[in-house]
């Protein structure tokens, strides 16, 4: 009889197809079973807390809860009021300008030092530049403000009184519109700035060594290594990165800027997460605070999905 017409073909490797699988089960039980705490966080704090997204259409009451609240009446109405609101387009700009700010000032510097550490040859020097550089990451930025503080608040910072000393005005970087976003962009630069590096360097080491070693034999010096060489071996991780920011931009940094505002900076400062938390929690507007979280949501996956399309084109697409 032919294999191919046989009816039985078909019934008897389904039971060998599960006993393959539940072999390899089997097999990596272990690493299967460090997975389990992973998968119950995710499903208990990430996945779980998604059906409070119904929120968004509800008039929600604290007492009744999610499922006795009434809908909103019509359904879009905390949307609604979201954008009729006299800050809605003040604060997008400014939450655009400073993601944007924050991703053009944020990601080049920690290429630059990944490329420059990885030059080093001198391993002891190498090493106490990298810690010096991400040690930063690990302070608060309770820490941090307080530190920028002692630099340079109007009255007795450290630079101010410089200034003074040399007969010159004082300057408000921390009140002053003018001033308050580069002291932001700045301070979280300096922040982060050596924990990236240590992403691209651990790119740089997985390059093949022997590309160097041709390229030095052709008589190539570093600038025309790191241009030819280094550069279009991190690109994958640079354009993954990127992708994975562009999902964050209407983020912004909500814990930075609640701590380093005031109410001097707000027009340039206020940005979703901070009026949110203003406005919706401090009020107690969950529906309202619900539908901008939703709507933040909806703009980050359609950027992430067209930022992909687009590193598709460089082989450097997250799926």
């Amino acid at each position: 009889m032919d294999v191919q017409t046989s009816p039985n073909v078909g019934k008897l490797s389904v039971p060998r197809q599960r006993k393959k699988w539940w072999n390899k089960l089997w097999k990596y039980r272990a690493l299967y079973l460090m997975l389990i705490p992973g998968l119950l966080y995710y499903a208990i704090y990430v996945y779980g807390p998604m059906y409070g997204v119904i929120i968004a259409f509800k008039d929600y009451n604290f007492i009744k809860g999610i499922t006795a609240s009434p809908f909103a009446d019509p359904w879009y109405k905390h949307f609604k009021a979201f954008y009729d609101s006299p800050y809605f387009f003040q604060i997008l700009r400014n939450t655009l300008l400073i993601s944007l700010y924050k991703l053009v000032w944020g990601m080049p510097p920690g290429i630059i030092l990944a490329i420059m550490l990885n030059e080093v040859r001198n391993k002891a020097f190498k090493r106490v530049v990298q810690t010096i550089s991400y040690l930063p990451h690990f302070l608060s930025t309770v820490i941090i403000y307080g530190l920028l503080i002692a630099l340079l608040s109007q009255t007795d910072g450290l630079i101010n009184q410089w200034i003074k000393a040399f007969g010159g005005p004082t300057i408000p970087f921390l009140t002053s519109t003018d001033w308050f976003r580069s002291m932001l962009v700045a301070s979280g630069l300096w922040q982060n700035v050596g924990w990236s590096a240590i992403i691209y360097l651990a790119a740089i080491s997985g390059i093949d060594p022997s590309l160097y070693e041709a390229a030095r034999s052709d008589g190539a010096g570093r600038f025309r290594m790191i241009w030819h060489i280094t550069l279009p071996g991190i690109r994958n991780v640079i354009l993954l990165l990127l992708v994975l920011r562009l999902g964050h931009i209407l983020d912004a940094g909500f814990e930075q800027i609640y701590i380093f505002y005031n109410v001097h900076v707000y027009p340039v400062a206020d940005i979703i997460d901070t009026w949110v938390f203003r406005v919706g929690l401090e009020q107690m507007d969950f529906s309202l605070a619900t539908a901008v979280g939703l709507f933040k949501t909806l703009i980050g996956i359609v950027l992430v999905v067209g930022a992909n399309k687009l590193a598709r084109r460089w082989e450097g697409s997250i799926w």
